[in-house]
């Protein structure tokens, strides 16, 4: 530990970012550098690591941002990142740089939570964390339904729709008042360069991304990009087509009159609440926004 040196917030520091990209990408596969020239990496996002020298060894990010919540906003924490390099691994260095952001964060919002995978479900409730059960919501389509609306197809790779998709992504508003959130530009644009970059599509008149893809007569809708409220089952509709039996949502619908269906889902979230504010049930924490 006496070579180890902690450090934060140095994404202006180009031998720690790019040791940090290196260690993500070998650790997770995520490709982070281009989010980064693009301007995506925020002050939302700091990294809390331990660097030997100029290379980074274990990592606890945190993202800063806000939740909705039956229509009120809530300051939260979402973890992220959490990964140690194999040489340096037994060594308790993610649990020490929790604890520094416990001691950071712990008391100073509403709501903190992550997303664990299952090789560390055991780890995080040591730090005050418990399990949560989502729901993914669905709705049979009708037979025959196929969407008029003028969809055009976005590519990333034209500066022209990755401006729009930023634009309105940094002016969007949540596609859900029982759980959105706010102020995750950041995620959001890694989401659209890295994940869904395929999948991005403007409903010209609406002025609403719509991020979905459609396969076995299944259309999965992963998000709504708008800044105006929206009827998350009229566009899923507009985006059916002749084929689409079956639309799920991978968000929390809140349309008044949608028959839905939910099922158990479960990607490790895990909520700490030191502030009181309690994580609401029944809901699909948006997939866009998962850190």
């Amino acid at each position: 530990m006496d070579s180890l040196q902690f450090v934060c917030n140095y994404k202006d520091y180009e031998p720690l970012r790019n040791s940090f990209f290196e260690l993500a990408k070998d650790t997770f596969e995520l490709e982070l550098e281009h989010w980064y020239e693009e301007g995506f990496w925020t002050d939302k996002y700091i990294p809390y690591s331990y660097a030997e020298g100029n290379r980074i060894v274990a990592n606890v990010s945190v993202n800063l941002l806000e939740l909705t919540i039956n229509g009120v906003k809530s300051p939260a924490v979402q973890i992220g990142t959490v990964m140690t390099h194999p040489d340096y691994r037994g060594r308790g260095l993610s649990a020490r740089l929790m604890d520094k952001v416990l001691e950071e964060y712990g008391q100073a919002c509403e709501l903190m939570y992550l997303f664990a995978n299952e090789s560390v479900l055991e780890f995080y409730p040591k730090f005050g964390f418990r399990p949560v059960e989502e729901q993914l919501f669905s709705m049979a389509c009708p037979r025959g339904a196929a969407g008029s609306a003028a969809i055009r197809k976005l590519d990333v790779a034209d500066p022209r729709d990755l401006s729009l998709i930023s634009t309105l992504g940094a002016q969007r508003i949540p596609a859900s008042k029982r759980l959105g959130v706010s102020g995750a530009h950041g995620l959001l644009m890694f989401y659209c360069l890295n994940v869904f970059s395929g999948q991005l599509y403007f409903l010209e008149d609406e002025k609403v991304i719509a991020i979905c893809q459609q396969e076995n007569g299944q259309l999965e809708l992963f998000d709504l990009i708008s800044t105006q409220p929206v009827s998350c089952g009229e566009i899923a509709l507009k985006l059916a087509d002749s084929d689409t039996e079956t639309i799920v949502f991978h968000f929390t619908p809140d349309d008044d009159g949608l028959e839905l269906s939910a099922s158990n889902h479960s990607e490790g979230l895990f909520v700490r609440t030191p502030g009181g504010q309690q994580y609401p049930t029944n809901v699909k924490h948006p997939a866009t926004s998962i850190a």
